[in-house]
């Protein structure tokens, strides 16, 4: 795999990035892109240890337009760096050419000038250790308070787990020593589904003219490795299973033989005169025809050794079984890669984040707890906020979260809470879910994409198809019979916060608001007329999850425990706001109507 390099723009701090093209393109591999000024002029030292050296080029015209300056040093060095300090240049890098440990080696040369001449440290390499400590450049040193860092990679686990910060104390043409310090970065909370849930092992601090500081560091969800290699594992893995079922089926007795019998050389069956002549003069072939013979000797010799139905065999089947299902695992792994992480989707090139709201009070604390443990570590969630209808809410402390949380206690126990202003919520897109149901972060993060391509719509889980003169309440079966759907439950539903919170509240949903509360529900039901009757045009999107637990069942603590009395509530709010708002009859949305292929 070959790298170039690639030029982005930000001009709000690195909230959002221009492509701008690429600025470097050579025969071989590029990366570490070290760009610094010397004497009115830019200059650029990337790594290139495939060509053998480490080259300088000087930028013609910055920052897309670059020429080879010189050659710096005819060594394979990779990551970088040149700094100034104490009157004297030095160069930071590291060479996995020679025998030593791969990332676990730093040497350090020195000039009166970048460009040269430069000459070896007395003591290099510095190091040539654990590939964990550190050793290798992890990004831009940088001086704060009068004292010079140096940027690591720890590359224990994976090239480039993550980054250290060492304190350098000398460094001089003689001598060199460094402490590592604390590094100041607040890890994520979210594990795999982390921006860096895999990796991070570059850091550039920059301070800008104004006199802020502003860092940037990459993330990964992969672990390092070459793609052909890991694929390769993959399979051998996967082979690897193959020969496990093929072991299981002959201690059960499924397998009779490992080699068809007409290989073997005592097989007594119909065969061709030409063909038993030739295998007579053919040496090889019988020598193979006599190999199968003893091959398929083999599943009665273990079946005599192991016996299934005894102590030990059944032991020794459980170790295949669970030796399988590992290899199994690893095979998927390496072959699709990554680390299992569930990512958010990009819309136009950017990432977004959401405010997931739920509703709930004390009956349901053990709901919640799991709740909050599952979803904030979704990926593009920003913050949960609970609003508590009854009882004493929990601390804070009691929830184990990713991000953070906020508990609205409100005065009175009513369903319209759900949507009422919230001036604290920061993101527009909001995520009602009720505390109930539970679903994959993937399948959060999809529903989240198709919201911020239609943000006017209520983006949703649950689908439902309103239709008729007598207006009856029925479940999604009933949509998918009629091949399409006019409304989503907002149980599980991203909006735009400000408009349907406007909306809910307005005076024309007053009389919706007294019916919500006369009968303790339909405050979805009222949302999806008030988006209806704003709009003659599309107003609700469905997503349909992989899969999806209400776990209320097992608790019991649901207010539409009773199907049938809650459908017959619902079928009069049908008929209540029909007359308040206009009918949804004659509204309707296929089903498979968008290119995503996520809303079958």
């Amino acid at each position: 795999m070959q790298g170039d390099i690639g030029v982005a723009k930000s001009v709000d701090k690195g909230a959002t990035w221009q492509q701008l093209g690429i600025a470097l393109d050579e025969g071989w591999h590029l990366s570490y892109p070290y760009v610094f000024n010397y004497l009115g002029q830019i200059y650029m030292m990337p790594e290139s240890s495939q060509k053998g050296e480490l080259r300088l080029y000087r930028a013609i015209n910055f920052p897309l337009q670059w020429e080879l300056d010189r050659i710096i040093i005819k060594k394979p060095l990779i990551d970088s760096f040149i700094i100034e300090h104490d009157r004297e240049y030095w160069l930071f890098g590291s060479d996995h050419s020679n025998f030593g440990t791969k990332n676990g080696q730093l040497e350090i040369w020195y000039s009166s000038s970048p460009l040269g001449p430069w000459k070896p440290h007395k003591k290099n390499p510095i190091y040539n250790i654990d590939k964990s400590l550190g050793a290798r450049n992890g990004g831009r040193p940088f001086s704060y308070n009068g004292n010079l860092y140096r940027t690591g990679q720890d590359c224990g686990e994976t090239y480039g787990r993550r980054v250290r910060i060492f304190k350098v104390e000398v460094l001089t043409r003689a001598d060199y020593r460094e402490v590592e310090v604390p590094f100041p970065f607040k890890e994520s909370r979210k594990g795999r589904n982390a921006w860096n849930g895999a990796r991070y092992h570059h850091l550039d601090v920059q301070q800008l003219s104004s006199g802020e500081w502003i860092g940037v560091m990459d993330g990964d969800r992969v672990p390092s490795g070459d793609s052909v290699h890991r694929f390769l594992l993959g399979c051998a893995s996967v082979a690897a299973v193959a020969g496990l079922v093929v072991l299981l089926g002959v201690l059960l007795g499924a397998v009779k033989c490992i080699i068809p019998l007409s290989w073997c050389g005592d097989y007594s069956g119909k065969r061709s005169d030409t063909l038993m002549a030739w295998e007579r003069a053919n040496l090889f072939s019988s020598k193979v025809r006599r190999f199968c013979s003893r091959l398929n000797r083999v599943p009665s010799f273990l079946r005599c050794r192991i016996k299934p139905n005894t102590y030990s065999g059944r032991l020794v089947l459980a170790l295949i079984f669970s030796i399988g299902v590992a290899l199994s695992c690893v095979g998927v792994k390496f072959i699709y890669g990554g680390n299992g992480a569930e990512e958010s989707y990009l819309w136009k090139g950017h990432y977004s984040q959401f405010t997931l709201l739920t509703m709930t009070y004390e009956a349901r604390l053990w709901n919640l707890k799991m709740y909050v443990k599952h979803y904030s570590r979704c990926s593009s969630v920003k913050e949960i906020v609970v609003v508590w209808n009854k009882g004493i809410p929990p601390k804070l402390s009691d929830l184990d979260s990713a991000v953070p949380v906020r508990i609205r206690v409100e005065n009175r126990n009513s369903l319209n809470n759900r949507f009422k202003m919230d001036p604290f919520i920061k993101t527009r897109a909001v995520l009602e879910l009720d505390d109930d149901i539970m679903m994959t972060c993937d399948d959060v993060e999809r529903g989240f994409r198709v919201w911020r391509q239609h943000p006017d719509r209520i983006v949703g889980f649950y689908p439902r198809f309103v239709d008729g003169s007598r207006l009856e309440y029925r479940g999604e079966k009933y949509a998918r019979k009629n091949k399409g759907y006019n409304m989503i439950l907002t149980g599980a539903a991203f909006i735009d916060g400000q408009l349907a919170f406007k909306r809910y509240w307005s005076e024309q949903a007053k009389a919706g608001r007294e019916v919500v509360d006369k009968y303790f529900n339909c405050e979805d039901v009222l949302l999806n007329f008030l988006y209806a009757n704003a709009s003659s045009s599309k107003t609700v999107e469905y997503v349909r999850p992989a899969w999806a637990i209400d776990t209320s069942k097992f608790s019991g603590a649901a207010i539409s425990r009773n199907t049938n009395v809650h459908y017959k509530i619902r079928s009069d709010c049908l008929t209540k706001f029909t007359n308040m708002y206009g009918s949804l009859t004659g509204r309707r949305w296929e089903f498979d109507a968008r290119k995503d292929g996520w809303d079958l």
